[in-house]
C-alpha cells in the first residue's frame, strides 16, 4: 500500500492501473488524506467527458442511418434492413449508457441518465449536422439542413421515418 500522497503522485505518472488499484482501496478504506486529488479530479473529469463523448457518438449514428434510410430511396432495397439493424444496435448500446450509468442503490428502478439526456437534448442540431455531412459524403444526397428529428424519436427503437 502507497502511504504517502507524493509516492501516490509518482505512481500515477508510472503505473496508471496500479494508481488505480491503490486510489479505490483508499477509498475503499475512507483514508481520505491520503488520496491523490489532483489526479482524482483529472480522471473523474475525463470519465464525464467519456461518457458524454459515447452517447454524442452513438446519436450521430443513429442519425446518418436515419438520414440513408429515409432518404437514399436508391440504396433503400439493398439496404433497408442493413440500416434497420445499425439503428438498432446503435439505440440499444444508446439505451445501455442512458440507464446503465446509474449508482448502485438506485439500479432496478428503472431511470437514466438525465444529465446526458440533457445534454444530449441541446446538442442535437449541433449532432444532427454532423451526421447529416458523414450522410451526405456516404450517399451524395441534399439533405435536411433542418433536423427533422425528436430525441423522442431518435431513442424510441421501434420508430422508423416512413
Amino acid at each position: 500500500m502507497v502511504n504517502h500522497i507524493t509516492d501516490l503522485k509518482l505512481l500515477y505518472e508510472e503505473d496508471y492501473f496500479l494508481w488505480l488499484e491503490e486510489t479505490i482501496e483508499l477509498l475503499n478504506n475512507r483514508q481520505l488524506e491520503n488520496l491523490d486529488y489532483e489526479n482524482l479530479i483529472e480522471e473523474l473529469e475525463a470519465l464525464g467527458r467519456s461518457e458524454k463523448s459515447a452517447v454524442e457518438s452513438f446519436v450521430i449514428l443513429i442519425i446518418q442511418h436515419l438520414l440513408l434510410y429515409q432518404y437514399w430511396s436508391e440504396e433503400r432495397a439493398n439496404n433497408s434492413r442493413h440500416w434497420r439493424g445499425e439503428i438498432l444496435t446503435f439505440r440499444t448500446q444508446l439505451e445501455f449508457k442512458l440507464t446503465t450509468n446509474i449508482p448502485p442503490l438506485v439500479r432496478g428502478v428503472r431511470g437514466d441518465c438525465s444529465s446526458l439526456r440533457n445534454n444530449l437534448a441541446e446538442r442535437l442540431d449541433y449532432l444532427y449536422g454532423k451526421a447529416r455531412k458523414i450522410a451526405q459524403v456516404k450517399s451524395e444526397l441534399q439533405l435536411p439542413e433542418i433536423n427533422p428529428y425528436s430525441l423522442e424519436k431518435i431513442l424510441d427503437e421501434d420508430w422508423l421515418p416512413e
